[in-house]
């Protein structure tokens, strides 16, 4: 896929969810200094035209009233998009919250629901909406931010050095499980769908205690965000490769 031009010479549209802050808003300006028209979803008004002025980028960053745990505002958004632009070709999905004990009896079910209802429903829901602009584009990709820490084979290793994060961990397995899925649907087509994990950034999500810059994990990102058209599709990443799932 070109970083900066599609069909007929256009530039492509690429939408980030969760993308005022941390690893969200690098992923904003780096494909918008790509050339990509870059739509910055955000919950808050103010936040998000802040962030989209102060991204600058020659107006290629453009703030997108988006939360993914409130259909009317992905709706929205999608008929925008349509109306503006008519296709998307880059979708990131990139919002997720943790919240929960580190003791799995501890985590309740409330904790659960508000967990998956942002890093796995706000997904599909956003990802459903969508499809139909996705699929008017040359060559879209969709990169849904996961996390190692849902792959099963490393939280099952005896020598597993992980805090247990049940609510966190488990809906990135869920969402992993949505990426093989969506993918497969999709394998026919020009269409890439993978799940790819940034390491622990230091990000709102963990309390700015995370070991790597937001712009080292938004690399990977970055990656799969304008993956060749010999590039995988239906894959677990990480910097250094395939990630067992």
């Amino acid at each position: 896929m070109s970083e900066a031009n599609t069909e007929a010479g256009r530039p492509p549209v690429a939408l980030i969810t969760g993308a005022t802050a941390g690893i969200g808003r690098v992923v904003a300006r780096e494909l918008a200094a790509r050339g990509m028209t870059t739509l910055l979803g955000y919950r808050n008004r103010e936040r998000g035209e802040r962030v989209a002025a102060e991204l600058g980028a020659d107006g290629r960053v453009i703030p997108v009233h988006l939360d993914v745990t409130r259909e009317s505002t992905i709706a929205a958004a999608a008929e925008w998009i349509e109306a503006e632009f008519g296709v998307l070709d880059v979708l990131v999905n990139n919002a997720g919250v943790n919240v929960g004990s580190n003791v799995p009896s501890e985590v309740t079910a409330e904790d659960m629901r508000q967990v998956y209802e942002t890093n796995v429903v706000g997904v599909v829901a956003t990802t459903h909406a969508m499809l139909p602009l996705l699929s008017r584009a040359e060559a879209a990709r969709v990169v849904n931010v996961s996390s190692q820490l849902g792959s099963l084979a490393l939280a099952s290793a005896p020598d597993n050095p992980w805090h247990s994060l049940l609510a966190y961990h488990s809906s990135k397995s869920a969402l992993n499980m949505l990426t093989v899925h969506y993918a497969r649907e999709f394998a026919d087509t020009p269409m890439k769908i993978n799940s790819v994990c940034p390491g622990r950034c230091a990000t709102a999500i963990n309390d700015f205690t995370g070991t790597r810059t937001p712009e080292q994990g938004a690399e990977v990102v970055l990656r799969f965000a304008t993956l060749g058209p010999d590039g995988p599709t239906g894959g677990f990443f990480n910097d250094e490769g395939r990630i067992g799932w």
